[in-house]
């Protein structure tokens, strides 16, 4: 079954054309990775998916609906967005850990908070710490947490493990692709053709603002 189609995109800023025609299908269940050069539109194909900037032209359909007739808060819950540098606010690293569980209303999981930190090979005891003290590769980590302390039906991940080591970038993608074969959709954006070929079923070259090819992997 089809969960997200994109049908015709245009993306433009000052008349400079970053998205041109963008046309793709994504089944339930896929494990994408999108490759290309730097600035060729990566991020902001995945920025249009996540509902944070609007297109110039075009459509987008989540479960068959167009994203103009959903509610935004729904389609944010539902389709998570991991940004390339990740943002922790407030003091501590526990503010951030618990925040998905806040704007809904609903009391702090601390066994699902441990289980995630067991898992991204972070220590309980980070819980504590000042966010201004981390390393670039545990602000990664962290963030990564809080946006799958709830399970999406679609996970964008933007160049996210690209402050880890080989380790833990490895600990990361095993979870990815242990949610995945649970059926969350996955749309990765990697410079890594190493990493682009490891877990995902299709590729998708994208050169210019245009999709200069789309290849089934396994």
């Amino acid at each position: 079954m089809q969960i997200l189609n994109i049908k015709g995109i245009f993306y433009e800023v000052d008349n400079n054309k970053i998205l041109n025609n963008i046309n793709i299908d994504v089944e339930g269940g896929d494990c994408i990775s999108i490759v290309g050069s730097s600035g060729c539109g990566k991020s902001t194909l995945l920025k249009i998916c996540a509902d944070l900037i609007s297109i110039s032209k075009g459509d987008i359909y989540y479960r068959g609906k167009n994203y103009k007739e959903c509610n935004p808060l729904d389609l944010r819950r539902n389709i998570s967005y991991c940004i390339q540098s990740p943002h922790l606010f407030g003091e501590q690293v526990f503010e951030n850990l618990e925040f998905p569980f806040k704007i809904r209303k609903e009391s702090t999981n601390k066994n699902r908070i441990s289980a995630l930190l067991e898992r991204f090979n972070l220590d309980k005891g980070i819980l504590d710490k000042d966010i201004h003290s981390l390393s670039g590769g545990e602000k990664q980590r962290i963030a990564i947490a809080r946006n799958l302390m709830y399970i999406p039906d679609i996970l964008l991940l933007d160049e996210s493990t690209s402050a880890l080591d080989t380790v833990n970038a490895q600990v990361v993608e095993e979870y990815i692709k242990d949610i995945n074969k649970e059926g969350v959709t996955v749309i990765w954006v990697t410079h890594s053709l190493e990493q682009s070929e490891g877990i995902f079923n299709k590729r998708i070259t994208i050169s210019n603002g245009s999709i200069e090819k789309v290849e089934g992997i396994r």
